[in-house]
């Protein structure tokens, strides 16, 4: 493929496109014991098996298709000067319905007034995110230089008792680096490298503040109609406390005990349809803890498609890093991934 060999111009690329499983991608994501991924994946695909179909040409063979990653940044290329236009970073959706098994009533009982009442199974969520381009050509001809900002939100919607309020909102902002790069990594081609700064925050004061620095690397490679995604980070230090309630320091030093230091993904498009599935895990063999979620998209009509999500693990969202969450959802998406 030429954008591994040739330098190509890179104005705008959504580094979390997507992390790649193993063949047998079996990981404990909550302290009940083993989760089997590719279960979940299964189901979705045997809802629609057209969509994870293999195309095929006059000859019976896989028909030739172009890349995925190519085709977004020529997308995104189009319109990155159109000041009307903002850019998807991350996937754009609206949830107005998902149910959480077991929610974190634990940490809002333990002194807020705002919270009274148990909370709500039924959660609204959405997640808003942009991006633009700062500068090009800075060490190759195809690099760039870009900003992000991510929001993602809860909202107990439909709990009057406690007057619907916004339970936890996350907010990420990003500045990143993504090149093109010469490598070839187990036999994919069109593969990209970022390296980049964020920052993610609740927003919220004492006892409920939580927030993390972290510097990223990610790798971004294309195999047929698949597109993985390895991220792994170093978390900045912060100083710890002496007090709990001290506005100064660490508000949540274990998080990485829960979060891990990667995030592995897959995404695969076929006949406008799209399933992904993420992976986190600590690597810890005695207290083992991480994540998966999956999720699958297809068309509803012109401008907007259809999104189904499960969640299972730790981390959901900042407010509940240490919980183990379970959450399946559907809704609306707004921008996907490829």
């Amino acid at each position: 493929m030429q954008l591994i060999r040739q330098p190509i111009r890179l104005p705008i690329y959504c580094q979390n496109l997507g992390l790649a499983t193993s063949r047998d991608p079996v990981f404990q994501v909550n302290n009940k014991g083993l989760l089997p991924g590719w279960v979940v994946l299964v189901v979705l695909m045997l809802c629609n098996p057209q969509a994870m179909a293999t195309e095929t040409g006059a000859d019976g063979g896989e028909a030739e298709t172009g890349s995925l990653v190519i085709e977004r940044i020529e997308r995104e290329r189009a319109v990155q000067d159109n000041r009307s236009v903002l850019l998807a970073h991350k996937r754009n959706y609206l949830l107005p319905l998902t149910y959480a098994w077991q929610p974190n009533d634990d940490v809002f009982e333990a002194g807020s007034a705002d919270f009274g009442a148990k909370l709500d199974n039924l959660e609204f969520q959405f997640q808003l995110s942009i991006k633009a381009t700062v500068a090009e050509a800075l060490f190759t001809d195809g690099d760039a230089l870009l900003v992000a900002f991510t929001v993602k939100s809860f909202w107990q919607a439909y709990n009057r008792e406690i007057s619907a309020p916004f339970r936890e909102t996350n907010y990420e902002p990003e500045i990143f680096w993504i090149t093109p790069v010469p490598w070839e990594i187990l036999g994919g081609d069109a593969t990209l490298f970022a390296l980049g700064l964020s920052h993610q925050s609740n927003g919220r004061s004492l006892p409920f503040s939580r927030s993390w620095n972290r510097i990223y690397g990610s790798v971004i490679w294309e195999r047929r109609r698949f597109v993985f995604n390895f991220k792994t980070w170093w978390r900045i230090p912060e100083d710890e406390k002496d007090d709990p309630l001290d506005p100064e320091g660490d508000d949540n030093p274990d998080i990485e005990d829960f979060l891990g230091n990667f995030e592995f993904n897959v995404a695969y498009r076929k006949y406008d349809q799209e399933v992904s599935v993420m992976l986190r895990n600590n690597l810890d063999r005695d207290s083992n803890r991480g994540a998966i979620q999956i999720d699958w998209t297809f068309p509803l009509q012109r401008r907007f498609r259809g999104y189904v999500q499960y969640f299972n693990g730790y981390g959901e969202s900042l407010i509940d890093y240490n919980a183990d969450i379970e959450r399946f959802g559907i809704g609306i998406l707004l921008s996907d991934l490829l």
